[in-house]
């Protein structure tokens, strides 16, 4: 079996033995721009993509290509319904990265408590060197204990995220399915989610459900002293809604991975001024070199199934 790797970015210092070992050859490039997919997919048995798009023309094009491994969860770069009438099954990678996730979303909670970056900020900047004081409390510090949690999302980001928050000592309340008209046990309505909620975290796919589902009207119903954090989709927050709502006062701040357009080449309202009440990070929630690492493992999984007539993961 011959693969190519189309887009390799992002994990290209990890130890590519496990795929080698299940192949014959294996061509990896960094990136690949549209044009050139064709040419550099031909031949091949099996290509491996992250975010290189592969449509319907492209797979017709192609009549050595058996099997598609997407290297990520979300597997809309493939036109899967193209995939099937081929006969060409896709497999992605799935998990890997939730204790990453986790732990990234409660370094964002955190530092938005502890108001750690303003801090940090003020101490470069020589303000700690000129106190009266040992210390320099100019930004308020919020303890977790005794706060309410609202997740939005419940998988299995959702629930570690929510394993941490009990923790800690907070409240965990898990909203109703957006979309869903029936009630699902132990979930109470996003109405109260959003009303009882002193922290938000969104870990929900982007759907036509949930796309733009945290607006102007939601964030006027969240407590002035909340703050949301979106590890999930960009598209799910309105991002002008959200620049709007922090310079008001509406809540407290908020910190997302993720943008509606990734990477913001066009700029984005959350990009456009420095808000202290804000962090910005480049959709990295993902990124421990542990999760990274299991990208490969589960792929080489993956195509170890594949040869040997099994089809494990499979979208």
């Amino acid at each position: 079996m011959r693969a190519v790797i189309l887009d390799l970015k992002g994990m290209e210092n990890l130890d590519l033995t496990p795929l080698q070992r299940e192949l014959d050859e294996l061509v990896t490039y960094p990136l690949t721009r549209a044009e050139d997919v064709a040419g550099r997919a031909a031949g091949f048995d099996i290509v491996i993509t992250n975010k290189t798009p592969l449509t319907r023309e492209l797979l017709q094009s192609l009549p050595d290509l058996k099997y598609i491994c997407v290297v990520a969860t979300g597997t809309n770069v493939v036109d899967k319904e193209a995939a099937a009438e081929l006969g060409i099954p896709v497999s992605n990678c799935v998990a890997y990265g939730v204790d990453s996730v986790v732990q990234h979303v409660w370094s964002m909670i955190l530092a938005l408590h502890t108001n750690l970056l303003n801090y940090s900020r003020d101490v470069a900047q020589g303000e700690w060197q000129r106190s009266e004081q040992f210390c320099f409390l100019t930004h308020p510090i919020v303890e977790l204990k005794g706060k309410t949690l609202g997740i939005i999302g419940y998988g299995h980001l959702g629930q570690g995220v929510a394993e941490i928050g009990r923790a800690f000592g907070m409240q965990v309340l898990i909203a109703q399915r957006p979309g869903s008209e029936q009630a699902q046990s132990g979930r109470v309505s996003l109405d109260r989610v959003l009303e009882m909620s002193d922290v938000l975290s969104l870990h929900c796919p982007l759907t036509e459900d949930t796309e733009n589902l945290i607006d102007a009207a939601v964030l006027a119903r969240m407590k002035p002293n909340a703050f949301l954090i979106n590890a999930a989709r960009g598209g799910i927050v309105n991002e002008a809604d959200l620049l709007a709502a922090l310079q008001a006062g509406e809540i407290a701040g908020a910190a997302t991975d993720v943008l509606s357009e990734e990477p913001p080449r066009q700029g984005n309202p959350l990009l456009d001024q420095a808000l202290p009440n804000l962090i910005v990070t480049p959709h990295i929630a993902w990124g421990s070199a542990e999760a990274r690492t299991r990208i490969i493992q589960q792929t080489a999984e993956n195509i170890h199934a594949f040869v040997g007539g099994r089809h494990i993961r499979g979208v």
